[in-house]
């Protein structure tokens, strides 16, 4: 039979789930930007956690927090939203070149 003996069996401390160590991703002076990586990350599943840290005069950061084996994934989606977000600025920019003024009107 294979029933474990008694010094086999986890103790009631090594039964209990690990604590999950988190790690800053980003560091943001910017709570609106906080919260958009918050929902982007929770949006592909990755968990996260967002502590802020202040100063005497009211100013300080937000850490973007997220499990230690979610790094590599949240570093990668994170990226992927501040390209999106770039374009997008440089699609919506007031000074870029309107190529319909530059075309002919005889086309």
């Amino acid at each position: 039979m294979d029933t474990p003996l008694n010094n086999d069996m986890p103790s009631k401390g090594q039964a209990k789930q690990k604590e999950i160590e988190y790690v800053a991703v980003a560091v943001l002076d910017d709570m609106a930007q906080a919260r958009d990586y918050q929902q982007v990350l929770e949006e592909n599943d990755i968990p996260v956690q967002l502590l802020e840290d202040y100063d005497l005069e009211g100013s300080g950061n937000v850490a973007v927090m997220v499990p230690d084996e979610n790094v590599d994934e949240a570093l990668v989606v994170i990226e992927s939203q501040d390209a999106y977000d770039d374009f997008y600025d440089l699609a919506l920019d007031e000074d870029m070149v309107d190529f319909d003024d530059m075309l002919d009107d005889e086309y």
